[in-house]
């Protein structure tokens, strides 16, 4: 995994919209969308290009080893989400 979202993230998809492999979730229009705390970068699929990091308004996103420490369990949270 190369990038991690963390709890503040507010959902605004301006990620979303960044990412040019799709590979960060729910969208809009996904059924789970209302139910998640915040969006989550799929590890398998993630290019590593980095277009999220500046376009986030809320700065939730980390290179995984640059993650603060008290956040590392959000690599974990994130990876867990593709896994259900």
């Amino acid at each position: 995994m190369a990038y991690v979202i963390i709890d503040t993230c507010t959902k605004d998809m301006a990620c979303v919209d960044a990412c040019p492999v799709d590979c960060i979730h729910p969208k809009q229009d996904e059924p789970d969308i209302d139910s998640v705390p915040q969006l989550y970068i799929n590890p398998e699929e993630c290019i590593d290009c980095g277009a999220c990091i500046p376009v986030c308004p809320s700065n939730s996103i980390f290179i995984l080893e640059e993650l603060p420490p008290d956040k590392a369990h959000f690599a974990e949270i994130n990876a867990n989400y593709f896994r259900k």
